[in-house]
């Protein structure tokens, strides 16, 4: 697929701007009802963390983990309320405009890989550092500074970027349907989702991620179900069939080399997502890990699939002006009102569950080498420290959500320097000559053969998926020869070298 041709899939992020919509009182109208659902959800989800949070006397290590404490179905619930965003929403249904089942096909796998390729990488993490907080933690006994850096800003760029895209999808979504300005909607879902997060840490996070769970599940069913009566039922697969019969195929070149994209970008992004990490050590022992895991890349699948589904029947309705909103364009042509109200709520449970994720992730790496490099602060101050770290980073990304941006670029940009990362990173898991300076050349290396193929802004040239393929295969190639050579290192240090955070 020549790059001047490659649509403008968004990954996890938004092609919005702001409506014309002017913001006006409208008493009793469909515009504030929808509101209220917004504000109504966003206040339910927060008191029930604050009140969670009221409950227990936290410590350093209780805000920022949850260490070998869950079963298998809290791990399962919180994994698959922090992996899913209000990119949900968006994102499948544009792919599912131009790449159909093929691309959407890729994209379940790819959300869904994650989680098992965690599996293996996580039961390891655990053997080698059983006291760990952090990815970067890990790295900077492993492999020094040089590579630390490297590491701590590929996720910091990364779950930045994550953030601001959520509170950008959601501000445009209700900006979409309620014609609400976006500073409103990031400042009501931004503030709520800090309140608890900043006050409670990864408990909090984790409690409200298994209500939200709980009501993620059964609305996106209801609305697949009544999007999908809406438009036609089973009348929708002959217009698809009449109208874009390529969207059915499974060789549909598009699709193929998008859904391929996508497993790459996905899998080696997520895997500097701390959030995961807080999950795969908050498993109470390797079989609930395994067991946990494995139930959440079976239930992420049709929850990306499904939304993607209704942007293929979007695309033969003829409603995808704005492919990037392209369920939103089926469900308010087609659908009844009380539908959207709920595709509402979906949002704001969608958006506040891995925001919760992000922000107390980007606290766990703080506040971890925050205990490593002062280590007589107090634990007081350093909860302290924290929660003003939480709110530091989520009022940048609600100021930045508030203009309407779209850092689909950015986005794409860090996927592809975690694709260079992953394999030097991982590495040292299990090849014990492989040395810090050999991760960062390879890193270099794979950022550099990848950017060589990066798309520019406008995608006028360059090929998306042979820059992630080469990001990803220099540094493995590289990796498997710097391996042999440097001086071994005695992978038992990791142990006494990370150890919990004290009181």
């Amino acid at each position: 697929m020549a790059a001047a041709a490659t649509p403008r899939w968004t990954g996890r992020l938004f092609n919005l701007r702001e409506t014309t919509v002017p913001w006006r009182m409208r008493v009793l109208s469909a515009d504030l009802l929808a509101l209220a659902v917004v504000v109504a959800s966003a206040l339910g989800f927060a008191a029930a963390g604050v009140l969670h949070a009221r409950s227990r006397r936290l410590s350093v290590e209780d805000y920022i983990s949850g260490r070998y404490s869950a079963g298998t179905g809290v791990t399962a619930a919180t994994v698959v309320a922090s992996a899913m965003g209000a990119w949900v929403l968006f994102s499948p249904a544009e792919a599912g405009t131009w790449g159909g089942v093929a691309a959407l096909a890729g994209y379940g796998l790819g959300s869904a890989a994650p989680m098992l390729v965690l599996i293996p990488l996580g039961l390891r993490m655990r053997t080698l550092v059983p006291a760990g907080h952090s990815l970067a933690e890990f790295v900077w006994v492993r492999y020094g500074r040089g590579m630390y850096a490297v590491t701590v800003a590929v996720m910091l760029f990364y779950m930045v970027v994550f953030l601001t895209a959520e509170m950008t999808g959601i501000a445009l979504a209700v900006n979409l349907v309620a014609g609400t300005p976006l500073a409103l909607t990031a400042a009501v879902v931004g503030a709520a989702t800090v309140a608890y997060t900043a006050y409670g840490g990864f408990a909090s996070t984790v409690f409200t991620d298994r209500i939200q769970a709980a009501v993620i599940l059964p609305l996106l069913a209801l609305m697949f179900a009544g999007a999908a009566a809406a438009a036609g039922g089973t009348g929708a697969i002959a217009r698809i069939e009449a109208e874009a019969p390529a969207l059915l195929s499974f060789t549909h070149r598009p699709g193929v080399e998008a859904g391929l994209t996508f497993v790459i970008a996905i899998v080696a992004a997520n895997l500097f997502h701390q959030g995961y990490w807080q999950r795969v050590y908050m498993a109470r022992d390797a079989r609930v890990l395994r067991r946990a895991f494995l139930i959440a890349a079976a239930v992420v699948v049709p929850i990306v699939i499904l939304p993607g589904l209704l942007g293929v029947a979007a695309k033969a309705a003829g409603v995808t002006a704005a492919p990037s909103v392209a369920m939103f364009g089926l469900l308010l042509s087609v659908a009844p009102g009380w539908l959207v109200l709920v595709v509402m709520a979906l949002a704001v449970a969608l958006t506040m569950s891995s925001m919760d994720t992000l922000l107390n992730g980007l606290t766990a790496v703080f506040t971890a080498d925050l205990a490593r490099l002062r280590p007589t602060s107090g634990a007081r101050r350093l909860l302290r420290w924290s929660r003003l770290f939480t709110l530091l980073i989520a009022g940048g990304a609600i100021a930045v959500a508030s203009r309407g941006y779209s850092v689909l670029y950015l986005f794409l940009l860090a996927d592809l320097v975690c694709a260079a990362a992953v394999v030097p990173v991982f590495l040292g898991l299990y090849a014990a000559r492989f040395s810090g300076r050999a991760a960062v050349v390879c890193t270099l290396a794979g950022i550099a053969a990848g950017a060589a193929w990066f798309p520019d802004p406008e995608f006028s040239r360059g090929h998306l998926l042979t820059s992630f393929v080469l990001a990803a295969a220099i540094p493995t190639a590289l990796g498997a020869v710097l391996m042999r050579l440097g001086s071994p290192y005695d992978l038992s240090r990791l142990r006494a070298s990370i150890r919990p955070i004290a009181d």
